[in-house]
């Protein structure tokens, strides 16, 4: 990879982690149901979309960065919890292993299989094992919220991606 397509990358990872961090904070504080349990929250779109443009590796460490920061930010009170940290890292690993190994081909089909693979894996599977130390059968609650958050960000990067500006702009072609 040459030196400017290696600092795009790398500030378009940061830019990533910064979106996705705003985006946690502000859905955190004011779309919270539940004392943290359940809550609207597109904080995942930075981090898919950055495993569907520059891999898993890229993506793992968006959700990771991303999770880790907004959880020193977060006004809510709750303990580190590593295993939901694992499930924001996954969703940017699956949705780049997708992306780059299982449908190659750049368009929807990659966008959706990305996005919804890396969602049922991350957000529907390991995080509420995650969570359920604290909320035990509670947990299972936020699989049908994952089931129309999901759609809503997969559909919202399929937009972005097919706008050949931004799709430029991001390394997307």
């Amino acid at each position: 990879m040459q030196k400017k397509e290696k600092i795009k990358q790398i500030t378009t990872t940061a830019m990533m982690i910064a979106i996705s961090v705003v985006i946690g904070y502000f859905c955190k504080t004011f779309l919270n149901f539940g004392f943290g349990l359940y809550r609207i929250t597109f904080e995942n779109l930075p981090i898919i979309m950055t495993g569907i443009i520059f891999g898993p590796i890229a993506g793992g460490i968006v959700g990771l960065a991303s999770d880790m920061i907004s959880y020193f930010l977060s006004p809510q009170t709750y303990p580190p919890n590593l295993i939901v940290t694992l499930g924001a890292t996954m969703v940017g690993v699956v949705s780049g292993i997708v992306s780059k190994y299982v449908v190659k081909k750049k368009g929807n089909l990659q966008i959706i299989a990305s996005g919804s693979l890396a969602h049922l894996i991350g957000s529907m599977i390991i995080k509420p094992i995650g969570l359920f130390q604290f909320y035990q059968w509670l947990t299972l609650m936020r699989i049908p919220l994952y089931l129309i958050i999901a759609p809503i960000e997969i559909a919202i990067i399929c937009l972005l991606l097919n706008r050949k500006s931004f799709a430029k702009i991001v390394g997307y072609r």
